[in-house]
């Protein structure tokens, strides 16, 4: 199983970008995809995670900012991210856990820079 990231940039706060994560390789139908981000000199953050029925969940920090959503068909889970802010700014995660091994997949990180 291999995830792909794309999507990051710079932008200015109060702007927005997309992230796109795509998923290839055999994984159970029912799982779990996640965006997770690292700023620099801190730990990886949880972000948002979406179940396989599209029900999703997001941290304190980007609730009412970001959208997060999938396409089961096309093995794509996005990120939209609304009125950036500059503590937003780090590498982007994607991540997939496979709910019937308990496998879990990351991708190889996309970068976000909001500057002020």
């Amino acid at each position: 199983v291999q995830l792909q990231a794309s999507g990051g940039g710079l932008v200015q706060a109060g702007g927005s970008l997309r992230l796109s994560c795509t998923i290839s390789g055999n994984i159970f139908s029912s799982n779990v995809m996640a965006w997770y981000r690292q700023a620099p000199g801190k730990q990886r953050e949880f972000v948002s995670l979406i179940l396989s029925d599209g029900t999703p969940t997001y941290g304190n920090s980007v609730k009412g900012r970001f959208t997060i959503s999938r396409d089961n068909a096309k093995r794509t889970m996005d990120l939209q991210m609304n009125s950036l802010k500059p503590e937003d700014t780090g590498v982007y995660y994607c991540e997939a856990q496979d709910l019937k091994t308990m496998t879990h997949y990351w991708g190889q990180g996309t970068q976000v820079t909001v500057s002020s």
